[in-house]
């Protein structure tokens, strides 16, 4: 029998509303920067799955992905805001989708939905760094295109092992990668502030990947590159999960052992 709550949003004052007017909200200012969190939990909060997240009117959203700016085009001021505008929308994503699993999974230990909520905090963070970076070079967010690929694929999560596999080993993981590759690129373009911007959003998010990993093997009994494979839905394949190089020293702080990692880096 469904449950008439989740069809509604919760009630006011709560952990729970505060997550569901996040991931709705059309109101720019709002998504971006959301009110004071309430502290109260929901007693016994029914499964709530939303399907898409609110979206301001003057947004363009795309639904094929942008060509990609080359590290030769870097040296352009506007190129380098065109990739923190990229990378803003990565961390609204991660956030809005750290809520979802929230409202999705109400039944989680309560330690789990704590992490995520801390989780999602630090992205909202990362995504004021951002914000500022693109505000100093006169760019607002909604300048650029979006496209909401990461909302096109964790939602098809139907248990809280999938969420973290998709979510914090996949796509965090490697954004593990990438963002290292991304902060040398900006320092070669002379780019210093950038760089150390993506260095300590990388850093920070080892922590995101390590909760991923501790929770996957809670969850699931291990990790092991099959059993992470086998936790992805599909279309989703290892492929879409990692840069053109490894970044192992930080994804192994991050709780991935060496035989994962070989596995990962072979995988066709």
């Amino acid at each position: 029998m469904t449950d008439d709550r989740a069809l509604t949003p919760p009630p006011p004052d709560t952990v729970e509303r505060w997550l569901w007017d996040f991931v709705t909200t059309t109101d720019a200012e709002l998504k971006l920067r959301p009110p004071e969190r309430p502290g109260a939990w929901e007693s016994t909060p029914p499964v709530r799955v939303l399907s898409a997240p609110g979206r301001a009117p003057g947004w363009c959203l795309l639904d094929k992905a942008p060509k990609r700016v080359k590290p030769g085009a870097l040296e352009h001021a506007r190129r380098r805001c065109q990739l923190f505008h990229t990378f803003l929308h990565h961390e609204l994503q991660a956030a809005e989708l750290m809520a979802w699993a929230l409202l999705a999974f109400p039944e989680t230990p309560a330690a789990f939905r704590r992490g995520l909520l801390s989780i999602l905090e630090d992205e909202l963070r990362h995504l004021k760094l951002y914000r500022e970076y693109l505000h100093d070079h006169g760019v607002r967010f909604g300048d650029f295109p979006l496209r909401d690929w990461f909302w096109t694929r964790v939602p098809q999560s139907q248990h809280p092992a999938e969420f973290v596999a998709v979510m914090g080993l996949g796509f965090e993981g490697g954004n593990l990668d990438h963002a290292e590759r991304f902060a040398r690129w900006f320092r070669d373009a002379g780019d210093a502030h950038g760089a150390d911007i993506l260095e300590r959003v990388c850093a920070e998010e080892e922590r995101h990947v390590r909760f991923a990993a501790r929770w996957f093997r809670e969850l699931t009994g291990g990790l092991s590159f099959e059993a992470w494979r086998a936790h992805l839905p599909e279309p989703l394949t290892p492929t879409m999960m990692r840069g053109h190089a490894l970044n192992r020293p930080a994804r192994e702080r991050a709780g991935f052992d060496a035989t994962f990692l070989d596995r990962l880096a072979e995988w066709s």
